[in-house]
């Protein structure tokens, strides 16, 4: 496979830029960091593929029960206020906040930071690394998010001005209040 790769010599990567590099390679999974780095992701392994699909199709369901909002999947990106575009494993804004931007500022990376984010861990992911991006998460306006581990069978939820809190290996993860009466059921995201 051969990458398509637009002009890319600045150290830091404009919004512009990496516009171009992910229109120019679509089966790329990219994210930029706050500074301006790219981060080539690869492909989820199928497993977390698989974990991935339960945890949005929950979330879907819920959502299209609700209406509350617009629930995402894990090729959605968002630009953070801090610059930063990210892509969690699924995520969920609420509709007025999602219907005040216009349809322009939609189909892009639309510069909004999701009210609930999920980050799934893979094999290939360092805890670490995860735990610096839910950090990110709430310092650029997200109201909660899960970290799900499914090695270690353990959710961390992350909340502004709260100690991230650690179940573990629960059946169920309530997203109340930020997401009233979505339950997310762990059976086979921990099998």
């Amino acid at each position: 496979m051969t990458v398509m790769m637009p002009d890319l010599r600045p150290l830091t990567i404009s919004d512009e830029k990496f516009w171009e590099l992910c229109a120019a390679n679509p089966e790329l999974r990219l994210e930029r960091t706050a500074e301006g780095e790219v981060i080539f992701m690869p492909p989820a392994f199928s497993d977390t593929g698989s974990r991935n699909l339960d945890i949005g199709a929950q979330l879907w369901i819920w959502n299209q029960r609700t209406g509350l909002g617009k629930a995402f999947d894990s090729s959605a990106g968002f630009t953070l206020p801090n610059g930063a575009i990210r892509s969690p494993d699924a995520a969920w804004i609420r509709k007025e906040r999602w219907d005040a931007l216009t349809r322009q500022e939609q189909s892009r990376f639309a510069f909004i930071c999701p009210d609930f984010v999920v980050e799934l861990r893979s094999l290939s992911d360092r805890l670490a690394d995860i735990q610096d991006k839910m950090a990110e998460y709430l310092e650029n306006g997200a109201q909660m998010g899960w970290l799900i581990d499914p090695q270690e069978e353990q959710v961390y939820i992350y909340r502004p001005g709260h100690a991230v809190e650690v179940l573990n290996v629960p059946d169920i993860v309530s997203g109340d209040p930020i997401l009233p009466g979505f339950i997310l059921k762990m059976g086979d995201i921990f099998s």
